[in-house]
């Protein structure tokens, strides 16, 4: 054997003492480390995303999307062989989402966040949890029916979505001459829709269920328009953390697989939720049970 052999294999043997000397394991990096040395997770909720992640009148954040992410917390927890850990919780907007996940403030993004593969350059995704249509919620008697009838008209989109931006590429060549209004979230964009500022309200066909089951007088509006397009909703968390993403894959997939996932989707789009009892009544639809049946973090 050569003196060089000799030394990369003292090298080696040397890492591996060192490994087990301190018990090093796959759990000791990224944000699997940061939770076990701090006893704490910090998720980030969203106020006004119905069904997937909103307060639930006294401040505590509820949904679809929540009651995923802690599946995967108890997961992290027998993960780590920790009896407990410290859920926190920080509200996000459309507009900070991504940088609180990227700069470490999120540790798990737990709201209504589409995958796409230009988000993948800086964070990283769960399988999707749903998968849905962009259109446009109007007030009921308005007489829009298609995103033609938007010609003069104000159009609001919640900042840091990709709706307006949808609505653009849809018409494009068609020179739709629309005002457009920014709401810093989605309660604040329907309230310009709710008040006659806006005409329609752009955003994910099932936000806009949500939101409309949850105002004063549901009947006044409607889902209408052609489909912008089709996206899906996923779980964010930083890239580059395989051991995370061990766990968030094994979690969601397996809710999937069992069955869990469905039963968990009926309970908050089908049935009456807190607070105010509204049914969403939104079935749970062909591209969603697809992405159910493989799930899939590929992006759009």
């Amino acid at each position: 054997m050569s003196f060089r052999i000799q030394l990369a294999v003292c090298a080696a043997l040397s890492a591996i003492t060192l490994l087990l000397a301190t018990g090093a394991s796959a759990q000791d990096t990224g944000t699997l480390k940061k939770i076990k040395e701090t006893g704490a997770i910090t998720i980030g909720n969203r106020e006004s995303s119905f069904g997937f992640s909103y307060n639930d009148g006294g401040g505590t954040p509820i949904g679809y999307s929540i009651d995923i992410c802690m599946k995967i917390v108890d997961a992290i927890k027998s993960e780590l062989k920790m009896p407990k850990v410290d859920v926190k919780y920080l509200t996000v907007t459309s507009q900070n989402r991504i940088p609180l996940v990227v700069n470490g403030t999120v540790d798990l993004e737990c709201g209504s966040t589409t995958n796409l593969v230009e988000r993948q350059k800086d964070v990283a995704f769960s399988p999707d949890i749903f998968r849905y249509n962009v259109r446009m919620a109007v007030k009921a008697n308005s007489g829009i029916k298609s995103i033609s009838d938007l010609q003069g008209k104000t159009v609001v989109t919640t900042t840091g979505t990709t709706s307006y931006r949808l609505l653009r590429e849809a018409n494009k060549g068609k020179d739709l001459d629309v005002s457009q209004l920014g709401g810093k979230d989605h309660a604040e964009s329907f309230l310009l829709l709710e008040t006659g500022r806006a005409s329609a309200f752009v955003l994910d066909d099932i936000l806009l269920a949500g939101l409309i089951a949850n105002a004063k007088n549901p009947k006044d509006f409607a889902i209408t328009g052609e489909a912008l397009r089709t996206e899906n909703q996923a779980l964010m968390y930083r890239k580059d953390d395989p051991q995370l993403k061990a766990v968030v894959d094994r979690v969601v997939t397996g809710m999937m697989k069992s069955g869990e996932m469905e039963r968990l989707y009926n309970r908050w789009f089908m049935s009456p939720i807190p607070p105010k009892g509204a049914n969403i009544n939104y079935p749970l639809n062909a591209e969603t049970k697809e992405g159910f049946a493989n799930p899939s973090s590929k992006g759009i």
